[in-house]
């Protein structure tokens, strides 16, 4: 069923994309350019999945890389589908603003120029999102304040890792890699918030093989996110990691002490918007603690500051994979579905961080949201 809906939204998007695409050409090369319609979608078509497929092709074979034929497929498709439609965007405003009229002198057409290079932004924004983009894994550091913290809590560190998406487009090599970096901030807690496969037929093992490589004073916790869900894989993910010594929290709780500190960690199951939010969550936490919500989706956290958690961590989002920070706001297309997209959010005095995680779904491309482990560092207000 889930398998349908995808493809039917896929072939939407490649659909709106061919519509487009004549216009674009048209704007980009003139008027007389490929004058019957059959020509133009042939050509926009093939030209289209030739620059992806290029793109895709070229990092595989020089990172080493592997996809199965459905997945580069579908890559290649919907990286020029998501180009296309970004062109005609902008061929659009720009049609508006007069600067692709015809040049009535060497000003006019030197901005019709510029405005065909500005046109072929989000081309050159896909193939280094593709090529490089994806693969520049960082890790952040980011204090948060928390309310009344305990002493001995005070600069504490958890490592977060989170939508590793092990698969076509990210291989267990890469990964290990992420793994790595984790265990050189040497962090107090260690936590994974979820989607570490994106379907059924990804190497489920070899994501959470590498998962328990991770090191911490007090050990391996998580959470699960909607893919393990979509992949009808909870329960032997959670049997599979409690044998590797990964405890993942399925609406539970475990407590951590550091000193005379207490830390609570609460971890649930991707919550789907058909359902509320955090149901009996509340009965979990704990008043003389610090009380921590693992959660794979961050659009919970309204109701988790309000149940009374300190701190949520969350992923999901990957931070758009391709976002634009203007004026201190991120624009992507997970604003769609949430305001917090990506970093450190704080709301009556309560705070939630959205990591951009690790790999990629749909579409292979990042780009402004690089891929990342996450470094948390309580601190007192």
């Amino acid at each position: 069923m889930l398998l349908g809906v995808r493809c039917i939204l896929d072939v939407l998007v490649i659909a709106l994309a061919l519509a487009f695409q004549s216009g674009v050409f048209e704007r980009l090369f003139g008027s007389d350019f490929a004058k019957r319609t059959g020509q133009r979608i042939l050509f926009a078509a093939s030209a289209g999945f030739l620059f992806a497929g290029l793109f895709l092709a070229t990092e595989m074979v020089w990172f080493g890389r592997t996809a199965n034929m459905f997945a580069f497929f579908r890559a290649s498709s919907l990286s020029w589908a998501f180009t296309m439609i970004g062109m005609a965007v902008l061929s659009s405003l720009l049609v508006r603003t007069g600067l692709q009229q015809e040049p009535a002198d060497g000003r006019r057409r030197f901005l019709r120029t510029a405005a065909r290079a500005v046109t072929l932004a989000p081309a050159a924004v896909a193939g280094f999102g593709v090529a490089i983009g994806r693969s520049q894994y960082r890790v952040t550091e980011v204090a948060v304040p928390i309310a009344n913290l305990h002493p001995d809590l005070n600069g504490l560190r958890i490592v977060q890792i989170s939508d590793v998406h092990l698969g076509p487009f990210l291989s267990e090599s890469e990964f290990a890699r992420v793994i790595d970096m984790a265990n050189e901030t040497k962090a107090q807690v260690a936590v994974a918030t979820g989607d570490l496969i994106s379907q059924a037929g990804d190497p489920l093992n070899h994501a959470l093989r590498q998962l328990a490589r991770l090191r911490s004073d007090t050990g391996i916790f998580g959470c699960h996110g909607n893919h393990e869900h979509y992949a009808g894989a909870l329960h032997y993910c959670t049997m599979e990691g409690k044998r590797l010594g990964i405890e993942f929290l399925r609406h539970g709780a475990w407590d951590l002490k550091f000193g005379q500190g207490h830390l609570r960690l609460v971890g649930v199951d991707y919550q789907s918007v058909l359902h509320p939010y955090l149901q009996g969550t509340d009965r979990l936490i704990r008043r003389d603690a610090t009380n921590l919500l693992l959660s794979h989706n961050p659009d919970v956290f309204p109701v988790a500051r309000r149940q009374g958690f300190d701190l949520t961590l969350a992923g999901h989002t990957h931070g758009g994979q391709v976002n634009f920070e203007i004026l201190d706001r991120h624009i992507n297309v997970s604003r769609l579905i949430t305001p917090y997209t990506q970093g450190l959010y704080r709301e009556e005095g309560k705070s939630i961080y959205v990591t951009t995680g690790v790999g990629t779904i749909g579409v292979p491309v990042r780009f402004g949201a690089p891929p990342e482990v996450a470094l948390i560092r309580l601190c007192a207000t």
